[in-house]
């Protein structure tokens, strides 16, 4: 069985939908689904019951993934240890905006009790690059929120949050026990600054242009709403202080959380640490 076989059969296992997998893998669903056919014919056995609302493992499946995620697993581990011999066990992981998401503690301490001779440097980054200096070469992967400009990026989804709308605890609508985005068509907005990606922008402005003042920073948006009754989008569950409040928005698509890294980088430290944030995020 070859490695990327398993990696095919493992991301079907975990979706439990070729379409959702495809996508996890960044490939079209026709040659997954032959790949995955090919390996039940070398094994001899179905691997996966199918159904028009997705798959369910079969026994033989349960059997097979415990077996590849140990393959992989010991895999990934000797790609470390022989990039940590050939000098190259350093990582710099960019983090955006708030770094106190509990998934980032979940996957420090994982990562670190799994990948212990594996030196991680961390890139806190602000609002104006969703991407955390990835296309710069700042950081070889980024802890960070889309949607932004994919081009030339390869993105694996770890969580996604609903958002909700940051007002003043006094303002009427903090009242609200939902809101949709046109209620708040004749509020000021925070913006970022001029250059920023258009795709990020966009999303947070609620997909059309607003006009209010100019932030970089998770702690700057906070005071403008504060200071200035502005008003913006935010995932839910974050603390917020007792001055502010957030309510849902029902008409808003969820903020994805996700791992990005250059399309094509060789690097061997990427995707142990792709997979184990998958892991850390989904608890």
């Amino acid at each position: 069985m070859e490695l990327r076989t398993l990696r095919y059969f493992v991301a079907v296992a975990e979706e439990l939908h070729f379409g959702r997998a495809a996508a996890r893998l960044h490939m079209s669903q026709p040659p997954l689904s032959r790949a995955i056919k090919q390996l039940e014919a070398d094994i001899g056995a179905l691997l996966f019951a199918r159904s028009p609302t997705g798959v369910t493992l079969t026994a033989v499946g349960a059997v097979l993934l415990d077996e590849a995620r140990a393959l992989l697993d010991h895999a990934d581990r000797v790609r470390v240890r022989v990039s940590a011999a050939a000098g190259l066990a350093t990582l710099t992981v960019g983090i955006l905006g708030d770094g106190t998401d509990p998934g980032v503690g979940r996957l420090a301490a994982t990562y670190r009790r799994n990948h212990p001779g594996i030196d991680i440097r961390v890139r806190d980054t602000d609002l104006t690059d969703p991407t955390c200096g990835l296309r710069a070469g700042l950081v070889d992967v980024a802890l960070t929120r889309a949607p932004f400009d994919e081009r030339t990026l390869t993105v694996r989804v770890l969580r996604t949050d609903p958002v909700g709308v940051v007002l003043r605890a006094d303002d009427p609508l903090a009242r609200r026990a939902e809101l949709r985005l046109p209620e708040l068509s004749d509020r000021r907005w925070f913006q970022f600054p001029q250059g920023t990606d258009p795709v990020w922008q966009s999303y947070w402005n609620g997909g059309r242009p607003r006009e209010g003042p100019v932030v970089r920073a998770v702690q700057e948006c906070l005071q403008a709403v504060l200071w200035n009754g502005t008003v913006g989008l935010a995932p839910l569950g974050h603390d917020l202080p007792g001055e502010l409040a957030v309510v849902p928005l029902i008409d808003m698509p969820p903020s994805r959380v996700v791992a990005v890294w250059n399309e094509g980088d060789a690097n061997p430290l990427i995707r142990p640490f792709v997979e184990s944030a998958t892991t850390a995020y989904r608890r």
